[in-house]
């Protein structure tokens, strides 16, 4: 049984795409949805429960915390987290699930694609899939949270996402499990997610921001502070 976590705070304007992709998947296993809300105040809550989505109540607001509600909240044997400005491809979870038929791996992502015409948004996550997928192959994996799935026994080893990290929470939990076992890139699927950081903070900033947040997380094992790098949810 795949679960999929979607955390979520003030999400309307995106989430809904988000669980239409989700209800349209082609995998014939068992799934469950969970929207782990964080207090919005928005339609978000509404949406999910039309979507037939099971909602999880974050005690405490921040992506690791809302995606740790909801894997607690959580059946099944693989935890798939998804961003709620997120949409995934029609074989994402089959291709996923395939993918831990394989019982030395750990993890699955697979390669994300911005939803934009832009050049320069396609660029962008062209470099992250690169990084992210040569990662893979160390000790060292780097892996964002918008599409992330992870075996229950593996997470609920591993004590879950760091709560004390305001970002980097998904470079951590990556790395964490690469080193215990390993990290598949789902081949055949995608995930298609909002460029909304790169649109408000525009191209160069953005990369700047990254560059002084990995070099950071290298360092210190601590990401930026929200103060610094204002969360978009």
């Amino acid at each position: 049984m795949i679960s999929v976590i979607i955390p979520a705070l003030n999400e309307e304007k995106y989430i809904e795409a988000t669980l239409r992709s989700l209800k349209n998947q082609d995998y014939e296993g068992r799934m469950e949805i969970i929207v782990a809300d964080g207090g919005s105040t928005d339609r978000t809550v509404r949406i999910a429960k039309r979507h037939d989505a099971r909602v999880a109540q974050a005690k405490k607001r921040g992506i690791a915390a809302g995606r740790n509600a909801g894997a607690r909240a959580a059946k099944g044997d693989i935890l798939l987290f998804v961003d709620a400005d997120t949409i995934l491809l029609f074989n994402a979870l089959s291709e996923i699930e395939r993918s831990f038929r394989q019982r030395d791996v750990y993890a699955v992502s697979c390669s994300v694609v911005p939803i934009s015409a832009k050049y320069n948004d396609f660029m962008v996550y062209w470099i992250y899939n690169q990084y992210a997928k040569a990662t893979t192959h160390t000790k060292y994996a780097h892996i964002g949270g918008m599409c992330f799935a992870v075996r229950r026994r593996v997470f609920e080893g591993i004590g879950g996402y760091d709560e004390s990290l305001s970002t980097g929470e998904d470079l951590d939990i990556s790395q964490r499990i690469s080193k215990l076992g390993k990290i598949a890139f789902a081949k055949n699927t995608l995930a298609l997610t909002s460029p909304r950081r790169l649109q408000n903070m525009g191209l160069i900033k953005t990369l700047v921001k990254y560059v002084e947040f990995y070099l950071r997380f290298l360092v210190s094992g601590n990401g930026l502070s929200n103060k610094d790098y204002k969360p978009v949810r």
